[in-house]
């Protein structure tokens, strides 16, 4: 099948690239002439694990390619999909201009042209509901007559930062959402592929499609804070969250996933997602309780650690040295959209501290956005040289089992606050750390000295 994929983000270039390594021509259009340059070389633009042998096998037996002729892209495809982005704006509300526009000139585009074959035009950006009219409406008010051959669909993705190619290839469900039989049938040829161990392809209409995944990401958002609050009230009454996580994921009601405490979620799909979903219940003159909650504890939440280490140390960071592991808001992706880590850092600089920060991928898209308010360290361990307390905020592969005797070495004082509770509490507190964690006791160091770079 012939496939354009108008924008060349994290959506865009990850289904393009699956698209094209399951036997179909794919031509991916983005106005950012340097992006597209960096493409069609070859370079990718993301980092994205199993991304890589996909994208560069698809170049090279020319089934993947990569252009800012919009027209172009459009005639020789069957199948269009916009992958745009949709960032809240001020009130919260999902900003769906760039969805809109590039339907217009779509619809523009269509009209003008003397081939009437039929087109598929499919929403893969996250969109509110009722978007697939307003694209509908935009198309034929740039000059498409409401007979000529086109339908809108949508198609929203459920792919999670990290493992997007093993949920693009092996997708638990795919949703179309469309009231046409004619586009229903060429969705599903589309996805067959890739749903041969019978995972199922869900048919609905347009609306239902795009509640649909508000829905789905504004319940997992809601069940990560809930596990924050269950945290918040353990650390209080001296219960383990990691206890209750195990005794309550057993139930297949409830089950095992998105049960971990910490310091909040970012990325580009939860916070914006729940608040466009308030945003839309609200405009709709419903006030979707839970769904305020749920964007307020998490924005408490990314703050706690600050407020931990103003205790420890008194109320005053001014002159501390704070080691921070992890920037990207989750691990295997370089991603800081709405990262815990970043309102970590600005509150500690606004405390007075000095960050000194080391992540395996997300320097580069976390200086984009901070520059030079904080050091960039070299790797994990020269960002503890002098530190005065080290705090994670990415569970990255390589934090999980650290050389303990490196930390030591480094730190000024053996005291760490982990966001996302890799640690055995006992086991560090054996080793001498004063080691704060999520919604678990915190244990006393046994025998701990007093250190100052590792030295008694």
């Amino acid at each position: 099948m012939k496939i354009a994929i108008v924008g060349t983000g994290y959506v865009g270039l990850v289904s393009g690239t699956c698209f094209a390594e399951m036997g179909n021509m794919v031509t991916c259009v983005d106005i950012d002439s340097e992006k597209v340059g960096q493409l069609s070389n070859g370079e990718l633009t993301i980092f994205e694990p199993g991304l890589e042998l996909y994208f560069e096998r698809g170049i090279r037996e020319n089934r993947l390619r990569f252009t800012t002729d919009l027209e172009e892209a459009i005639s020789v495809s069957d199948v269009i999909f916009l992958a745009l982005p949709t960032p809240p704006g001020d009130n919260g509300a999902a900003d769906l201009s760039y969805v809109l526009n590039v339907s217009r000139k779509i619809g523009h585009m269509l009209a003008s042209s003397p081939d009437s074959t039929y087109k598929v035009l499919v929403n893969k950006s996250t969109v509110p509901v009722g978007t697939a009219a307003r694209v509908r409406q935009v198309m034929l008010e740039a000059g498409l007559k409401a007979g000529h051959h086109f339908d809108i669909v949508s198609n929203p993705e459920f792919l999670r930062e990290g493992v997007a190619v093993e949920d693009f290839m092996k997708p638990e469900r795919v949703i179309i959402g469309s009231t046409s039989d004619r586009a229903s049938k060429l969705m599903t040829r589309l996805y067959e592929p890739f749903v041969r161990q019978g995972n199922p392809i869900l048919i609905m209409d347009e609306r239902s499609s795009e509640m649909t995944k508000y829905a789905a990401n504004a319940f997992l958002a809601t069940k990560i804070t809930f596990m924050n609050e269950i945290a918040n009230v353990c650390d209080r009454v001296g219960a383990n969250v990691e206890m209750i996580r195990r005794g309550i994921g057993v139930d297949s009601r409830i089950g095992k996933q998105f049960l971990y405490a910490g310091i909040g979620f970012g990325g580009s799909c939860f916070p914006k997602d729940v608040q466009a979903l308030e945003r839309t219940a609200a405009e709709n003159d419903y006030e979707f309780e839970i769904l305020r909650s749920v964007l307020s504890v998490n924005d408490k939440q990314r703050r706690l650690i600050v407020h931990r280490l103003l205790d420890r140390f008194g109320g005053d960071l001014n002159g501390k040295r704070i080691a921070v592991w992890g920037l990207a808001f989750k691990a295997n992706t370089d991603d800081v959209r709405e990262a815990p880590s970043h309102e970590v850092i600005r509150g500690l600089l606004d405390a007075g501290a000095e960050v000194v920060a080391y992540d395996p991928e997300a320097a580069v898209t976390t200086r984009a956005v901070l520059g030079d308010l904080l050091t960039y360290a070299a790797d994990q361990y020269s960002a503890l040289d002098d530190a005065d307390a080290l705090v994670i905020c990415t569970e990255w592969n390589e934090f999980r089992r650290p050389d303990f005797d490196q930390i030591r070495m480094g730190l000024r004082q053996t005291i760490i606050f982990d966001g996302r509770n890799l640690y055995d509490t006992e086991r560090m507190a054996e080793m001498g750390f004063s080691y704060h964690s999520i919604g678990r006791p915190h244990i006393a160091p046994v025998n701990q000295p007093v250190t100052l770079n590792g030295k008694a």
